[in-house]
Order: structure tokens, then sequence, then C-alpha cells
């Protein structure tokens, strides 16, 4: 291996062995204990060197005792993984499923410009936070009957990423609108993509349907209904709502005062 002159002055003997012995066996990953033997080191100095790694940049920990390792060191020192592949291998490693959501998914389907510094994906398995490498992520943990109408998007280095489809991220923008911030930017986006026909009535309908819950559905009825869609997918919305004489704001954060629309008990209150 080929390293430069400020690499050969920070890499001890043991670091120069295991990243050797990483690039003569192809490796992405390593786990605790898989070096002792090769590199003849005991359980401690393993994982006192692993440690020492990832704190130097040069490997990024992924899980206990899972670390995600360059095929090559970085001319600068430094190394990360790439998004799509830091996800993967936590999501491989907790035997989970998910998809890519919210601000990301908001941006790649170009309803909002802004690039976002985090990846946010929903997710069957862990909640909370997390860092690999330079690479934040958010996981929000959700039923398994939560993932679905995705599409699989493969980057330049090869890696599937999983994102929620344009009509699943619409609908979640409506349904995950306080950790989104997205109302009501949402109901703007969704008149454009049912303008453009980019997304259908029926579409719409049947992701609010599967995935929506009560306050989503009404406040999607209501939206549709001024849109003109037709009454029988109107209908259909809105058998799947309860007898119920409550209301809720079209816009979330704004006071409740306004017109109440019945049919759907969403009080229009864009007016604050």
């Amino acid at each position: 291996m080929i390293y430069n002159a400020t690499m050969k002055k920070r890499l001890g003997q043991a670091e120069t062995r295991l990243f050797a012995y990483i690039q003569m066996r192809g490796l992405q990953t390593i786990q605790a204990g898989e070096l002792t033997k090769p590199l003849q080191l005991t359980a401690i100095q393993e994982r006192k060197l692993l440690s020492r790694l990832a704190k130097a940049g040069l490997i990024a920990r992924v899980w206990r005792g899972l670390y995600l390792v360059p095929s090559k060191l970085p001319l600068g020192g430094k190394w990360t993984p790439d998004e799509t592949l830091a996800l993967n291998t936590l999501m491989n490693e907790q035997k989970g499923r998910y998809q890519i959501c919210g601000a990301n998914a908001f941006n790649r389907y170009g309803f909002d410009e802004q690039i976002p510094t985090r990846v946010y994906a929903y997710n069957n398995r862990l909640s909370g936070d997390r860092r690999i490498g330079s690479v934040s992520l958010t996981l929000i943990k959700v039923a398994d009957e939560r993932l679905g109408d995705t599409e699989q998007i493969e980057t330049t280095e090869g890696e599937i990423a999983v994102f929620s489809s344009r009509v699943r991220t619409l609908l979640d923008a409506v349904y995950d609108w306080s950790r989104f911030n997205s109302l009501p930017r949402a109901y703007e986006w969704i008149r454009k993509e049912l303008k453009s026909t980019r997304v259908t009535p029926a579409e719409l309908v049947a992701v609010t349907l599967k995935y929506g819950d009560i306050g989503t559905i009404r406040r999607m009825g209501a939206l549709l209904e001024r849109e003109g869609v037709s009454n029988p997918l109107l209908n259909k919305v809105e058998k799947a709502l309860p007898k119920t004489s409550s209301s809720i704001p079209w816009i979330p954060t704004n006071p409740k005062r306004g017109s109440l629309h019945r049919r759907w008990g969403v009080v229009t209150n864009e007016q604050s």
C-alpha cells in the first residue's frame, strides 16, 4: 500500500498492518474480534487500535464492534463513508428496513431547494440521532406497516438508496408536518404535483388511506375537494373517517379561527 509522507508519520506498525490486511482482503467492514488472529493482537489491543483509528477519522464506527473501513487511505488523511453506505451498513447490521424521507426526499423531488445536512430515515429498528464518520443520521422508528411505497436509487458508488416515493413523500409532508415543519408548504407542493400530473388524485387517495392517520385523511380530503377531485374519490376518503363533531385546523401552527368545512371537520384558518 502506498502512503503519502504525512500518513507514514501518523501510522504505527499496528495501523499499517491493519490497512494492509484490509486492502489485501478487499474488506468494507471489520468486526471486533476479526483482527486478533491475523494481526496477532489481544482483544484489548484490537479494541484500542480500532478506537484510535475511529477517533483519528481513518475508519468509521457504525455500531458496537462494527466499523466501516476505506478501500485505500485518502490523501488528506481523513475518511468518511458516503451517506448511503453508512445507512445501508447500519440497517444491514440491525436486520432492518428503511426509507429516506423528510428533507432529503423533499429536496430529491424538487419540492424544497434546501440541501439537508443530515439524513432522515423511517425504519423499523432504531430511533434517535446517530453519527457514522461525518454522516449525521436522524432515525425515525415506525411500525413495519408504515414502511412502504418506495423507490430505489443506485448511487455512483453502486450502493442502493431506498427513498420514499414522490407520492408517499407528499403524504408524509402532511402526516409528519410537526417533525418536518412542512405545513402549509406541503399543500402547495401537492397542488403543483396534481396540476403537472406527476401525481394523480387516485395515487394520493391510495397512499393517504394506507399510511395516513385520521388528521391526515381529513386534511387531504379537504385539499382534494378544493382541487376539484371527483366525488367518487372523495367519497372513498370520507368513508375512512369516523363520525365526529370535533374539528382540526387546516394549518396546525395557526390559531384555530375560521370557517368550518363540515364534511372534513377542518377549520380553514389560513389567516392567523
